[in-house]
């Protein structure tokens, strides 16, 4: 049996490596935030939904798969919670009756399995009874092929057959097991049979004709024998304890999938759950393959900063369809870093088969998601931030490929601002060369201005709004780059609100 929630055809590995930029795409997009509001304090949680999100997919067919599971588990929460139980159930109570503490002896082992199935066939049994109850409400091809599956692997016959085998297993009237007298007499083709059927005609079964049966009876104090015997029953009854522990292990293994997979979905229903009560919507994006260049959105946040503040956070409408190059400037603190982490986490989300934190949303494909974000600077450092700047960026450029997504966040701004631009137009008209999807964040004029006289119609710019009198919308619209970031308005505000505290703390002083 398997699930395939995840993949049409095979199942998710939530152990699969993960990119080697995992490190600095949670540093910079704050991904543990998202994570954490998925699991809710579930480490096994909070391990799946990270390596679902960070394993971002490329294939829109299974983009598209996911999104309509998705779908069905947001609409049926409260059955896929109970779903994901029960694989919870199955752990919790293997644990609490030491099963899978197998001995190496056949009958240990056969013992340790009988108790293990008897717990899974009740387990199962509320399975079938989900599937039966739910599959008509449910609308994905993935669900409805599990509980379909469900209900025909787990029939009455399968339940019957099988607690007839372990009702037999547990040997309750003895071991009936047959042999043969092979070389030097010793027992050979040793084979479990079933117990002989008893006669319910008793007056039958009394003066019926008996055939000649000889036996032998064990010492209670011969222990030699007693082994001696222990030996031939774990001869005959191998085979059937190496069976039944496969079919156990096979049961534990669909449970073990079943849990990792709807885990995904779990975190998914508990993060929309809690972006609904901060009034922060979500949409299901729509996928457009790698080569095409779609990236275009309305009311689009940051999921991070909305969990973080836990409430509702201003979105931007941008379209940047056709276009390979996004440059981003304007007004100091005025929401440019917000923005950039938005594009991330969005894309993040929708290649692993979410909603994404926007009313609408469509995009392409990226064969891969990378940032480069100024590091504060570490007095440690032998070199200086900008040597530090170029070895990130070489091993980016080791890792990154064509058609995947570069987002710069102040980069190459540690020297002089010529040189500083110098370096970013070069690295960017670089990476454009291979077919490179790119955000950059900056206050280098220079640098805007350089790419903004050549009139290329595959650059956006975008510069962060500020209104009469300083004041910060937070929202981004199309513009041209301007020589000032108004650093004088963040300037004016701090001091303006240090000088109106020492103000208040002189008139207390004087109060008192």
């Amino acid at each position: 049996m398997k699930a395939y929630l995840m993949f049409r055809d095979r199942d998710f590995d939530p152990k699969a490596p993960l990119p080697a930029n995992t490190a600095d795409l949670i540093h910079d997009l704050e991904l543990n935030t998202l994570f954490n509001a998925m699991a809710l304090g579930d480490k096994f949680l909070l391990d799946v939904t990270k390596s679902a999100v960070l394993l971002s997919c490329e294939d829109i067919d299974t983009i598209r798969y996911r999104q309509e599971v998705l779908k069905d588990c947001i609409a049926h929460p409260a059955v896929i919670r109970e779903i994901y139980q029960i694989p919870i159930e199955a752990i919790e109570r293997k644990h609490r009756g030491w099963l899978g503490i197998f001995t190496h002896s056949p009958s240990g082992v056969l013992h340790s399995a009988v108790e293990m199935m008897s717990m899974f066939i009740i387990l199962l049994r509320k399975l079938k009874k989900i599937a039966d109850e739910n599959v008509a409400s449910f609308q994905s091809e993935g669900f409805t092929r599990f509980f379909t599956m469900i209900q025909r692997e787990l029939d009455d016959e399968y339940f019957n057959t099988v607690e007839y085998h372990l009702k037999q297993l547990k040997f309750r009237d003895g071991v009936l097991i047959s042999a043969e007298l092979g070389k030097g007499n010793e027992g050979s083709n040793y084979a479990l049979r079933l117990p002989n059927e008893k006669n319910k005609n008793w007056l039958k079964d009394v003066f019926s004709k008996k055939s000649l049966v000889y036996s032998f009876a064990i010492s209670e104090r011969d222990d030699a024998g007693a082994r001696a015997l222990s030996d031939l029953k774990d001869i005959g009854i191998k085979s059937a304890a190496i069976a039944l522990a496969e079919a156990t292990e096979h049961i534990e293994n669909f449970l073990n999938m079943l849990r990792n997979e709807l885990a995904f979905y779990v975190g998914c229903i508990n993060l929309k759950e809690q972006l609904e009560q901060i009034g922060n919507p979500v949409t299901f994006p729509v996928p457009y393959e790698v080569n095409e260049r779609r990236h275009t959105f309305q009311g689009l946040y940051d999921v991070s900063l909305a969990l973080t503040m836990k409430q509702s956070i201003v979105g931007n409408d941008i379209n940047a369809d056709a276009k390979n190059l996004a440059i981003i400037t304007g007004a100091n603190q005025g929401g440019k870093s917000t923005f950039l982490r938005s594009i991330g986490l969005a894309q993040l989300m929708m290649q692993a088969g979410m909603f994404v934190p926007a009313r609408e949303f469509s995009a392409n494909m990226c064969r891969g998601i990378f940032t480069h974000y100024r590091r504060k600077e570490d007095a440690s450092m032998k070199s200086g931030n900008l040597d530090e700047e170029l070895g990130r960026m070489s091993g980016i450029v080791d890792q990154i490929k064509p058609d995947s997504l570069m987002l710069f966040n102040e980069s190459f701004a540690a020297t002089n601002e010529r040189e500083g631009s110098e370096i970013a137009r070069q690295i960017t008209s670089a990476l454009l060369d291979r077919n490179i999807k790119v955000f950059f964040v900056t206050h280098m004029y220079e640098f805007a201005r350089i790419f903004y006289e050549k009139q290329m119609q595959d650059i956006i710019f975008l510069r962060a709004e500020r209104k009469t009198g300083g004041r910060r919308t937070f929202k981004l619209a199309v513009g041209e780059p301007l020589p000032t970031s108004y650093g004088e308005d963040v300037f004016r505000s701090i001091f303006r609100n240090n000088k109106e505290s020492t103000q208040v703390n002189d008139m207390q002083n004087q109060k008192t």
